[in-house]
């Protein structure tokens, strides 16, 4: 079986249950690198454990997503308290990501679920030297850094930082965030992605982070949880158990701590667009 760059694929050794872009083939034609298409894992595989997937299996992934992004967005929208007679101010958004797809998938979402969002791609290891200068333009209440990442079994422990192909990025940008704005309620953090060093992201000074079991998660997972923090009124504590519902895993690739909302109501009612 053939393969070239662009291809996409599955591994035979996991079941199958992550698909995959590959991005590049080493120069002995034998191991693939791997970028995840639905789940924000990068990952490397030698060429004889993948298989090809077809665009039958993949359409069916999209239409599920859709009506399950669908659902939610409509479920959402409906739980939350506004009144009629005031005008709404939610939470504005500074979504940083190391995936050009994903980003776009991310805005999409956030423009069906009335977010304010600037939206910026760049490779992870780039973040933490520019996202100073983003927060200062921006000045966002709300800060996504995400992209791709993976457990590295071959470098060391899940403790040990290193053992991670991004999350030391993360955990910097971070620190540099922080440094902007140290109250974790004027400047709300998420940051990570597939098995990412969650308790690393949580200590540099996140709000919410990935992944507490070092487990996949969705690409769409991050937005989940900023529109918990847009939509939560100033004056009460993010419901995170209820955040977690709408994830695709849950508690093992999400977790965080406790933290005001940014939503703010007002007199009189005027038309004010997001």
């Amino acid at each position: 079986m053939t393969f070239q760059v662009g291809d996409i694929v599955a591994r035979k050794s996991y079941g199958a249950d992550v698909h995959f872009r590959i991005v590049s083939i080493d120069h002995t034609g034998t191991i693939a690198e791997l970028k995840g298409i639905d789940m924000r894992l990068w990952a490397d595989a030698p060429l004889d454990d993948l298989v090809h997937v077809d665009e039958e299996v993949r359409g069916r992934v999209r239409e599920r997503e859709v009506e399950q992004t669908s659902s939610s967005v409509k479920e959402l929208k409906e739980n939350r308290e506004m009144g009629d007679s005031l005008f709404k101010l939610p939470g504005r958004v500074l979504h940083i990501d190391g995936d050009a797809n994903y980003l776009k998938k991310c805005l999409s979402l956030y423009r069906a679920l009335d977010i304010p969002v600037y939206g910026v791609h760049m490779a992870e290891e780039e973040i933490p030297d520019r996202i100073y200068t983003l927060l200062t333009y921006v000045k966002p209440d709300v800060l996504v850094i995400t992209g791709h990442d993976a457990y590295l079994r071959s470098r060391g422990d899940k403790h040990e930082l290193k053992a991670y192909r991004h999350s030391q990025y993360f955990k910097q940008a971070v620190q540099v965030a922080r440094q902007f704005e140290r109250n974790r309620d004027n400047l709300i953090i998420f940051s990570g992605a597939c098995q990412s060093h969650f308790e690393a992201l949580i200590e540099a000074g996140a709000n919410y982070a990935s992944s507490p079991d070092r487990v996949n998660i969705h690409c769409l997972d991050p937005v989940y949880i900023v529109e918990k923090a847009c939509y939560t009124p100033i004056d009460r504590i993010i419901d995170l158990r209820h955040v977690l519902q709408y994830s695709v895993t849950g508690s093992s690739g999400l977790g965080g701590i406790d933290t005001r909302g940014t939503f703010r109501q007002g007199l009189p009612k005027i038309a004010y667009e997001t």
